[in-house]
């Protein structure tokens, strides 16, 4: 399942040689959200893996991108535990255009899937949500 989320570029770390075969960068989108009135900032902690290390480069931090990404999940176990931890693996990032930031107490549209469908994370409409729709928990 591919995804995007637009919101502003808060860091970016160096790259990491994690093994021999696998190196990795991490960089930091600031994402906000408005909710019954309210904007609530989170903040996701994006990779992007082998060549593609490179592609954020091209941004500043302050900037406002656009970030193509899927989600990874792995099993861990250990000495009888087992222990699960997810990745977002960014593949493509790009300018976004006309994109608000997110400190300018406006929310960025995000988490818009590429089939067209929207969940509660996307992006606002003109219309009220329904009672169902409104969750009034920040997180």
């Amino acid at each position: 399942m591919s995804l995007e989320v637009t919101g502003k570029l808060l860091l970016k770390y160096d790259t990491q040689q994690v093994t021999e075969k696998f190196k990795k960068r991490e960089f930091i989108l600031e994402l906000a959200e408005e909710i019954n009135g309210n904007i609530y900032t989170n903040y996701a902690k994006m990779q992007l893996v082998q060549t593609k290390c490179d592609i954020i480069d091209r941004y500043n931090v302050g900037d406002n991108v656009k970030v193509s990404f899927n989600i990874k999940g792995t099993k861990y176990e250990k000495d009888g535990k087992v222990n699960y931890f997810s990745n977002l693996d960014a593949w493509r990032v790009e300018a976004a255009s006309g994109a608000p930031a997110a400190s300018n107490n406006q929310p960025a549209p995000a988490y818009n899937s590429n089939s067209g469908s929207t969940n509660n994370y996307s992006q606002q409409s003109n219309s009220a949500p329904s009672p169902e729709a409104v969750d009034d928990l920040p997180f």
